[in-house]
């Protein structure tokens, strides 16, 4: 995809999408402005390897998109904004909803306003299929109802519609674009997939919550380049377009083919602190991904099973060899 030359900015960059899509930016050419969450300590998340080996085509800033004057420097000039800066631990959403509100929502304003203000060619605002709740019909649709079954996708449904009302007031380029389940290489471990990975390499048995809740799983690489795609459609444009596979495998149906994967007995321990709420639980999540095919010409490439794969080879040779909760950047 022809970003040559173009400058772009990547809010949190220092994530796992945000570092994968980094690193896809600038191996298409263009001048990335990656912002990674300020701390005390100056981590710069899995963009740390770029400390020691710096890129001529990256700038690493530490900031806060709750910081209106900071998002301006950061966006002045720019020609692409890719918004993935997030809390995203739903669990936590319960305990300090408050947090979500302030980067999710007041993050996204202050990014839209300063898009605004600098003509921005385009903002791809990140979504969360958990907008939809627990699915009415599936394969879900753009058209499907939302429902904000935790403090976290509400937060996200509000910055979904914040972006969209910018698109229809002031005429700010924006896609916001609707990943569903996203894994591979540097996932954190509050996710599903990393969780099995991280317990079946480390031992035998697999402690999770709900066993059945159905998900719609995307390489990662596949959803770079979704999000690539999405902001030179010019299709794309003040459009909300899904980005998932297509199929749906149950979190028993996970554990199992890592089992087969691995060529190992796992045992699955079910534990009711994993649990969420129970009008929280989204229990279906199956992406119709009709509307990417269509406007840019999107599909995942990886299977499922050949993802898991790289995955699990990631995750063997990334795992401290003195702990089961962290892995090396």
């Amino acid at each position: 995809m022809n970003f040559k030359n173009s400058t772009v900015v990547v809010t949190g960059a220092g994530g796992f999408i945000g570092s994968h899509l980094t690193e896809a930016l600038i191996e298409a050419g263009a001048q990335v402005r990656a912002l990674v969450r300020y701390s005390s300590h100056n981590y710069w998340g899995f963009l740390e390897p770029f400390r020691k080996d710096p890129h001529p085509r990256l700038t690493i800033f530490s900031g806060d998109v709750r910081d209106p004057a900071f998002m301006e420097k950061m966006v002045d000039g720019a020609e692409y904004v890719f918004n993935l800066a997030a809390l995203i631990a739903i669990p936590y959403s319960y305990q300090a909803p408050l947090s979500y509100v302030e980067t999710n929502i007041h993050g996204c304003l202050n990014i839209l306003e300063a898009c605004r203000r600098h003509k921005v060619r385009r903002l791809v605002q990140t979504s969360t299929s958990e907008v939809y709740g627990t699915a009415r019909y599936t394969p879900i649709d753009e058209e499907h109802p939302l429902q904000a079954q935790s403090p976290y996708s509400a937060t996200k449904i509000a910055a979904d519609k914040l972006a969209e009302s910018y698109h229809r007031s002031f005429d700010l380029p924006v896609t916001i674009l609707r990943p569903f389940n996203t894994y591979g290489p540097r996932q954190s471990l509050r996710a599903v997939i990393p969780t099995i990975l991280n317990q079946a390499l480390t031992g035998n048995r697999i402690r999770l919550g709900n066993l059945l809740p159905i998900r719609d799983l995307t390489h990662v690489s596949d959803t770079v380049r979704a999000f690539m795609a999405s902001a030179i459609s010019e299709g794309t444009l003040g459009k909300v377009v899904n980005c998932g596979s297509g199929r749906g495998v149950s979190i028993k149906e996970m554990v199992q083919m890592v089992e087969n994967l691995i060529h190992g007995p796992l045992e699955i321990q079910q534990e009711d602190e994993r649990l969420r709420p129970e009008r929280s639980e989204v229990f279906t999540l199956i992406c119709d991904n009709t509307l990417a095919k269509k406007l840019m010409d999107w599909q995942p490439e990886i299977s499922l099973e050949k993802g898991l794969s790289l995955t699990i080879e990631w995750f063997r040779n990334n795992l401290k060899s003195d702990s089961t909760k962290t892995y090396v950047v």
